[in-house]
């Protein structure tokens, strides 16, 4: 990517996700390429395995990683031995398990961020809540690569909060396979190696998918230098390690994440709400704070493109939605799927620095948070990607 011009804060930082070379959305592919399925992409060079764990920890960047390391000296070895992916655009958590779960690029998936429009309506989803009537079958209808892996006769077991078996964003994006609900995070690692115990066993060929939400928790809420992302963090790597202790033989752990994080001051947010020049021409705000789809109301999206971009010039990467897409935030151009395109705002602003922009009175929940992400800076953007066991020398 080519830093755009202008002054403020350094665009140096800004990180173009790397779909088809290392990006989350490569990960799955991968990982089944790893456990013998003809024709799938591995352009991570995976190598093989028969049984294969991946443990995502929501909201742990490789930066922070390495800017924490004496509180999780395990992870920070192994990233010094590893490679980092990117998140994706957006570089939040529907957007990313999006990823995941389909194998593509957001612009492919249709998971295009944090709160979208539905088209043809005047309605925003929430893609974490699915809080409208939206059938998630029809907003994600490609086959998700754990149904894939059902096909290819692997099994498939996800082992995380009960809470979001039946979600829409597991619907959507995660189906196929078995679902194990556990609450703690000990509970979910006894569940995931007795799975992938009772694979070895049998040799089955086997994929487990776990996940954890605390460290992110901790980070929106008190900020990843507070004590309690930092015990989190902590938490993990000590997990980490007892995993790779007990992984059976013939198994892969693949530990990653969905995003990054900053910690945004408070004198470091723009307030829609507040100021009348930003609500010009514009329908519908959405994304979040980090990034932002902008709706504007019929003939008005040039003129809020200018606004826009003249107001945030020093805090913010505005685009249009055509210029974004032609930039490849969304995938490669040619993999965005111009059905879905509608789902992007007109405008896209991705934060730079420490900056956000927040709307206090339609967002108030969000707009309290202290750790947020979504944009395109390598805090946010880069994500560990950190192999142990029988397959943790690469191929190739």
């Amino acid at each position: 990517m080519n830093p755009p011009g202008g002054s403020g804060p350094d665009r140096s930082d800004l990180v173009l996700p790397a779909y088809g070379r290392g990006a989350l959305s490569d990960l799955l592919p991968a990982v089944l390429a790893a456990l013998g399925v003809p024709g799938a992409p591995n352009p991570l060079g995976l190598a093989p395995t028969r049984r294969a764990c991946v443990f995502l920890v929501d909201g742990m960047g490789a930066r922070l990683i390495e800017r924490n390391a004496e509180l999780a000296p395990y992870l920070a070895k192994a990233l010094r031995a590893n490679r980092d992916l990117t998140a994706g655009f957006p570089s939040t958590t529907a957007a990313s398990i999006g990823s995941l779960g389909t194998g593509l690029p957001s612009g492919a998936s249709g998971m295009l961020g944090y709160r979208v429009l539905v088209p043809g309506t005047s309605r925003m989803i929430n893609l974490l809540r699915w809080d409208v009537p939206v059938d998630p079958l029809e907003w994600q209808p490609h086959e998700t690569v754990f149904e894939r892996a059902e096909r290819e006769g692997i099994e498939v077991t996800q082992v995380t909060a009960a809470r979001f078996q039946d979600s829409g964003l597991t619907r959507s994006v995660l189906r196929g396979g078995a679902f194990t609900g556990a609450e703690s995070l000990p509970n979910r690692v006894a569940g995931a190696l007795e799975t992938l115990k009772d694979a070895a066993d049998r040799d089955a060929r086997a994929l487990v998918y776990l996940y954890y939400a605390d460290l992110d928790a901790a980070g929106h809420l008190n900020g990843v230098d507070s004590e309690s992302w930092r015990g989190q963090l902590a938490v993990v790597d000590a997990t980490v390690r007892e995993l790779v202790d007990r992984l059976p033989a013939g198994t892969t752990l693949y530990v990653t994440a969905d995003h990054g994080m900053v910690d945004v001051p408070a004198d470091r947010r723009v307030d829609v709400d507040e100021d009348p020049e930003l609500q010009v021409g514009v329908r519908l705000l959405g994304g979040e704070g980090r990034a932002r789809h902008v709706y504007a109301k019929p003939g008005a999206a040039r003129d809020v493109l200018q606004i826009w971009r003249e107001a945030l010039e020093d805090v913010a990467v505005v685009r249009s939605r055509d210029e974004a897409i032609y930039e490849g935030w969304f995938g490669p151009p040619e993999a965005v799927d111009e059905r879905l395109a509608p789902r992007i705002g007109d405008v896209v602003a991705a934060l730079l620095a420490d900056w956000a922009v927040v709307a206090t009175r339609r967002e108030k929940l969000e707009s309290r948070l202290l750790g947020m992400h979504g944009s395109l800076s390598a805090a946010e953007q880069e994500i560990p990607l950190l192999v142990f066991g029988a397959g943790a020398v690469a191929s190739g």
